[in-house]
């Protein structure tokens, strides 16, 4: 059975406009093209969407699936591999959902915590942020929260928590600013971000375009949302937006005129 690129595109899943992408870049090419223009995919090209869309999941960029695909002759075999993928994720995921749960709970202040858990994943988060940022920004930024941490050496689990609190009170304080409708960047939400800005400078010296960068990383990075989601399942981007905002009106950020665009669709 032959699909048209719209009907393709609501079967997958996926925008008709990524669709037209891949078969741009070679990836996807249809099936068949007719006299009129029109693009037909038969039972093959859904076969490679599917296994272009789950390595695009597992995080593969395009350039990379394009020569996975090529190479590999053997659909069933491909699957197979696919699917050891897809556990090795998935037990990753798993490990990393159970450390998020134990920072959160260390966090707020959950007594049936004992301390060496709650500074195993107090480091662990640790680790995973600083790897996140070293990835965004560079060596250079990552390095700066490492320093920052040390010297934070000597502190207790109560200077942790007490430093949890307050990171919670100011969350409130937003929450309750978006559920009044207040906008992430208005005068009001802005003096609540500054607040937020201050204690990222505690940890991270934050320039303009790396706090505006770190509204991306409010929202994908797991630790970060979990402990934002805990006070306001809505917040996150809310947050997310009042950070871009303020790197925009207060520190002066002038974003790029060329657009950044992520690789792919």
């Amino acid at each position: 059975m032959e699909r048209t690129v719209s009907e393709l595109a609501r079967l997958a899943g996926v925008s008709v406009r990524t669709l037209r992408h891949y078969d741009a870049i070679g990836l996807l090419p249809p099936g068949r093209v007719a006299a009129n223009g029109y693009r037909y995919y038969g039972r093959p090209e859904l076969l490679r969407l599917q296994r272009i869309l789950l390595l695009r999941e597992l995080g593969v960029p395009l350039p990379s699936i394009a020569r996975i695909l090529d190479e590999q002759d053997d659909e069933i075999a491909a699957l197979h591999g696919h699917r050891e993928q897809l556990v090795r994720e998935r037990r990753r995921l798993d490990d990393m959902l159970g450390a998020v749960d134990r920072t959160i709970a260390a966090l707020s202040g959950d007594e049936a915590v004992p301390d060496a858990e709650f500074f195993t994943g107090l480091t662990a988060a640790r680790s995973r942020l600083r790897d996140e940022l070293a990835e965004r920004f560079g060596e250079c930024a990552a390095d700066g929260f490492e320093k920052a941490v040390r010297e934070t050496d000597g502190w207790t689990r109560e200077d942790y928590e007490r430093l949890g609190d307050e990171g919670r009170r100011l969350l409130l304080r937003m929450a309750s600013a978006r559920n009044r409708g207040v906008q992430p960047d208005s005068s009001e939400a802005l003096e609540l971000i500054g607040q937020h800005y201050q204690g990222v400078l505690e940890l991270w010296p934050a320039t303009p375009e790396s706090y505006y960068a770190l509204g991306d990383l409010i929202v994908e990075n797991a630790d970060q949302r979990a402990i934002i989601e805990l006070v306001d399942g809505e917040l996150v981007e809310w947050l997310a937006a009042g950070v871009r905002a303020y790197a925009v009106q207060r520190l002066g950020y002038v974003q790029n005129d060329r657009k950044t665009v992520r690789e792919g669709v």
